[in-house]
């Protein structure tokens, strides 16, 4: 039984391709007081001695990429976790196609967890890489296409606003 007046054990994990995910797992580590870790997911072994696990990765294709999915499957099911998401669709439009395509990709990350106790939802624009963006424009998907269009307006995602504001998230979630 864990004593009350020992600190909440902490892990912050993540799963990025272009480097988006990390730096918001770097400022919620960054933000979190007491007894943390933070490891990739390819580290993680268990979440057994956690008390609170932050779990990020990026949107990919509209929904939840592989190897999230597989990571919240084998390690995350019973579990407290907060998620972190990073995807290049932007948070405030006032566009309601947008806005509902967001809340899509953000449904699909609350569903893969729904065997975890999911205590938050974390998620900004990150920069779609000209890689991904090649990628989806020779998909011959019309949708996926047409976003590869997009490129332009997530460079420098997530800026110093996203990122105090996941700071402003994790300190909510797991206060000191």
């Amino acid at each position: 039984m864990t004593n009350p007046a020992d600190p909440m054990k902490i892990l912050v994990t993540w799963y990025s391709e272009t480097g988006n995910t990390r730096k918001v797992a770097d400022a919620i580590f960054e933000a979190l007081a007491g007894d943390k870790t933070m490891i990739p997911f390819s580290e993680v072994e268990s979440l057994g001695v956690y008390d609170l696990t932050f779990i990020g990765f990026p949107v990919k294709r509209f929904g939840v990429p592989g190897p999230a999915r597989e990571f919240i499957t084998t390690h995350a099911a019973g579990k407290r976790i907060a998620l972190f998401v990073t995807h290049a669709m932007p948070s405030d439009s006032e566009d309601p196609q947008q806005q509902a395509l967001l809340e899509k990709e953000l449904a699909k990350c609350r569903a893969a967890c729904s065997k975890s106790e999911l205590v938050a939802l974390f998620h900004c624009r990150g920069e779609l890489s000209e890689q991904l963006a090649d990628e989806l424009r020779s998909s011959n998907i019309p949708v996926l296409m047409e976003f590869a269009g997009i490129r332009s307006v997530t460079l420098g995602h997530p800026d110093q606003s996203e990122l105090e504001a996941a700071r402003a998230f994790a300190r909510l979630t797991a206060p000191p």
